[in-house]
């Protein structure tokens, strides 16, 4: 049974409108001041507040600011009641975050039709949450273990091999899987890094971004060719890599600044093929300094695009490629925290272009 709070100074117009909601089988609570309201949504957190604007102990607005600033009710929806509604007071309480409006006088029909549209709307709202966290909770529990479980795989296996072996190995055979054994801890440990780094910067803790105590970039061209080049040597790509740097400096630490350039481009080497070009370019505009990836590889839908997010791989199981799904998601977090754009233009089986924005130092 859905609860209601209704907060009507109006003691009459209060009864009647919980009568109303009790005889059409909704739990309905009601409080006749804007301060007792919201201490009541705090305490029993209704489905649905409906709400009078003008009171004289906490009006609606109040009301509506302290439903807001609540964790606990800050998704409950609001329907506000009001004699004459201003178009000044109408746009004030949508930007509050007011759901829905009845004028008064209004027929029971009116009020039992806006309650249960805004009880469904919200209904849905929760089921697509859900559902979305659902797909969440899934990637997770394949992607993680099994991204993990393969580099470790790697260093424990050769690591025994040298373990027991290593009277029988010549010196090149060792330093062969010596390498091997570094290249795969250097993928865990970046696994872990980004898990860690989207843990965080999910939670909001953007103090972070200044733990390093730089704040800006300079000559950032020369940082994109350093981690460009670096990326395009690990997959054995440097005559792919096609390089136009102009110069300039961003407002974002070096550390972040690489951390966006690095997923882009191992992107688009990850998901581009051998012998295919890879533009990279960087320009100073009056707008910000950006940075322009290109390739010729899978490229993505435009529903694709729209879906991008954490632990999401696209057709994973077709081309079984490596990663937790957090590159792009990560470049974009860190690119709107520091008040940039983050562009990403596709198309199946001809590319991809991501262009990043970010405010020059």
């Amino acid at each position: 049974m859905p609860k209601i709070l209704v907060v009507e100074d109006d003691v009459a117009q209060l009864q009647a409108i919980l009568a109303i909601l009790r005889s059409n089988d909704f739990d309905a609570i009601g409080a006749d001041n804007g301060i007792d309201g919201a201490e009541l949504a705090s305490t029993h957190l209704p489905d649905l507040i409906i709400s009078d604007i003008h009171m004289d102990r906490g009006g609606g607005y109040d009301l509506l600011a302290s439903i807001r600033s609540n964790p606990k009710t800050a998704s409950v929806p609001v329907i506000l009641i009001t004699a004459a509604p201003e178009e000044a007071g109408f746009r004030k309480a949508m930007e509050m975050g007011a759901d829905d409006f009845l004028q008064k006088p209004f027929a029971v029909s009116e009020l039992l039709k806006a309650v249960n549209t805004r009880l469904h709307k919200h209904q849905t709202l929760i089921r697509q949450a859900n559902a979305k966290l659902e797909e969440l909770r899934k990637a997770m529990s394949f992607t993680i273990p099994h991204e993990l479980q393969t580099p470790l795989n790697g260093i424990l296996g050769y690591s025994d091999i040298l373990r027991k072996q290593y009277e029988d190995l010549e010196s090149n055979e060792i330093a062969w899987m010596a390498e091997r054994i570094l290249k795969n801890a250097r993928r865990l440990q970046r696994l872990l890094e980004n898990y860690l780094l989207y843990a965080q910067l999910e939670l909001k803790r953007v103090e972070l971004l200044h733990a390093s105590g730089q704040t800006e970039t300079h000559e950032a061209h020369n940082l994109v060719r350093t981690t460009v080049e670096t990326k395009a040597a690990e997959y054995g790509r440097m005559g792919d890599l096609q390089l136009e740097l102009a110069e300039g400096s961003v407002a974002i630490a070096p550390v972040h600044f690489n951390k966006i350039t690095e997923e882009i481009i191992d992107n688009a080497f990850k998901f581009s093929k051998v012998g295919t070009p890879i533009f990279v370019s960087t320009s100073s505009r009056p707008e910000g300094f950006v940075l322009t990836v290109t390739d010729r590889g899978r490229g993505m839908s435009s529903t694709q695009i729209k879906e991008i997010g954490a632990f999401v791989q696209f057709d994973r199981q077709t081309y079984e490629q490596q990663g937790l799904g957090l590159g792009l998601i990560l470049a974009r977090r860190l690119t709107q925290l520091h008040g940039g754009l983050l562009n990403v233009q596709s198309e199946l089986g001809v590319g991809t272009t991501v262009k990043v924005q970010l405010p020059q130092a």
